[in-house]
């Protein structure tokens, strides 16, 4: 089974025999991939029962908690990556979970999707409408997107709170893309972050 795109990014510099903390690990599939492929130590935290137990069902260490208020309960620099794919835009408070990412882990994956993609202008400014594409496949009332970011959003965020910016990758589809003109062109974004 082939990772989601972000994911395969993240998987690919991931260092071999590091400590993970998966956050919004969903069922586990990347952890899975990180175990049996690079050695890695990983954990996660989900938020969604049935994919707690389909995780712990492939053998990980998968916890049920929430992002946006257990990452307090975690210790400084306690992993090598802290990672948060598709699930920053979830949070009620994405700037305190990325400070909290940056705490525990002396670096930070973080991937989101961009919604300043040309598909999503047009869709706003042709139809009036919050798009529904293939990778924002839910109406607006059943998203659990609750904060629509944008690549310029999240660099000027970067800026603004003095975080280092170690990698970036941009994702139209399943292909990568130019960073030249990435909001506008990049349906998904992957940093790599640190302090």
């Amino acid at each position: 089974m082939s990772l989601r795109p972000d994911l395969a990014v993240i998987a690919a510099n991931v260092a071999p025999g590091s400590r993970v903390l998966d956050i919004g690990c969903g069922d586990g599939e990347l952890m899975a991939a990180l175990r049996d492929k690079k050695g890695v130590d990983a954990r996660g935290l989900e938020l969604d029962a049935d994919d707690v137990a389909s995780a712990v069902a492939r053998g990980l260490s998968v916890v049920q908690g929430d992002a946006d208020t257990d990452l307090a309960d975690y210790p400084d620099n306690s992993f090598d990556y802290a990672i948060l794919s598709q699930t920053l835009q979830t949070t009620r408070a994405p700037d305190v979970v990325l400070e909290h990412l940056l705490r525990i882990g002396r670096h930070a994956f973080v991937s989101f999707p961009n919604f300043a993609h040309w598909r999503v202008r047009a869709s706003l400014l042709w139809g009036g409408r919050m798009p529904v594409t293939r990778l924002l496949p839910v109406a607006w009332y059943a998203t659990p997107n609750i904060h629509h970011v944008t690549i310029d959003d999240f660099r000027a965020l970067l800026k603004e709170r003095g975080i280092t910016v170690e990698g970036a990758w941009f994702l139209s589809g399943d292909q990568r893309t130019s960073a030249t003109m990435a909001n506008l062109l990049a349906e998904h974004a992957v940093f790599l972050l640190r302090r």
